[in-house]
């Protein structure tokens, strides 16, 4: 089983050297992963219909994630890329595409893109995009996103996107992963049919029970469950008596990967990230790069 950590977006500011410091001890502490997460607007929840129910709001910083990696290839030899998720349906899907590829190539082949349809709908009508129909075009931009990578010249017509014998270069080398995440049946049904491996954002009972209905699912489409990642992301702040013992509960669940989350209800300097990453690796065994 591999182990990641997420990038601490909340705690690590805006001096490009913390972010590299972080990423390049992560590295050396043998993480197989840095994970980051994504939003593009944050928004005040206050007298909102319906309600914003997400945890961050307009005070919340987030590096983005295709940039910020872009960074990181540069600074990394060893260490996977991951999104964790990506809001693709609120993204130009060739852009993306294009994104996520020239990370993929400056990186020889490290991104990991975990793609969902996320919980804020005024980030999508700043972005320009449907909040109303995310569900279906999210599986058509998989579809093409795939095609973009693995063709040279499309002629592609779907119902929400024309590629008029047009391509991106350059390509990718290969088929970019790509995994969800979410927390509803329905999501768990659409990986099953069109990820590579589904992400947990939560460790806790639900996520676990959850392992084998998404595999079930995985082999009513005919497709391997073995292929099939699993990631759950789990918290520092369950303290050192638990970190072993949660890894364990994963990996016998079955596991591909977990990542540690470092972020709590405390804020931490980035030096004392680096302290937590450190701790955990030497808790659980990781062994330095």
């Amino acid at each position: 089983m591999r182990i990641g950590c997420t990038f601490p977006h909340q705690d690590i500011g805006n001096d490009p050297s913390a972010i590299r410091d972080f990423a390049q001890a992560a590295e050396a502490l043998g993480y197989s992963h840095i994970m980051i997460y994504d939003h593009v607007l944050g928004a005040v929840h206050d007298g909102r219909n319906p309600p914003l129910e997400g945890p961050y709001t307009e005070n919340s910083p987030f590096h983005e994630a295709f940039v910020t990696f872009g960074y990181l290839a540069a600074l990394t030899s060893r260490i996977e890329l991951c999104t964790g998720i990506v809001i693709l349906p609120q993204r130009q899907t060739v852009l993306a595409a294009k994104q996520a590829a020239e990370v993929d190539i400056l990186s020889h082949g490290r991104l990991r893109l975990a793609v969902g349809s996320g919980w804020n709908y005024v980030e999508y009508e700043g972005l320009g995009m449907d909040w109303a129909n995310r569900g279906a075009r999210y599986e058509e931009q998989i579809t093409l996103m795939r095609k973009l990578w693995s063709e040279h010249v499309l002629d592609y017509r779907g119902k929400f996107h024309r590629i008029d014998r047009a391509g991106i270069l350059p390509r990718p080398t290969r088929n970019i992963p790509i995994w969800m995440g979410g927390a509803h049946d329905r999501v768990l049904r659409r990986a099953a049919k069109f990820a590579d491996g589904f992400l947990f954002s939560r460790g806790g009972q639900r996520s676990l029970a959850a392992v084998k209905t998404v595999r079930d699912y995985v082999a009513e489409n005919g497709r391997d469950p073995a292929q099939f990642g699993i990631e759950a992301c789990l918290d520092f702040t369950d303290g050192p008596d638990q970190w072993a013992p949660r890894l364990e509960l994963w990996r016998k669940a079955g596991a591909t990967h977990t990542c540690i989350r470092t972020m709590g209800e405390q804020p931490m300097s980035p030096a004392t990230q680096i302290t937590a990453i450190r701790r955990y690796a030497e808790a659980v065994g990781l062994k330095p790069a």
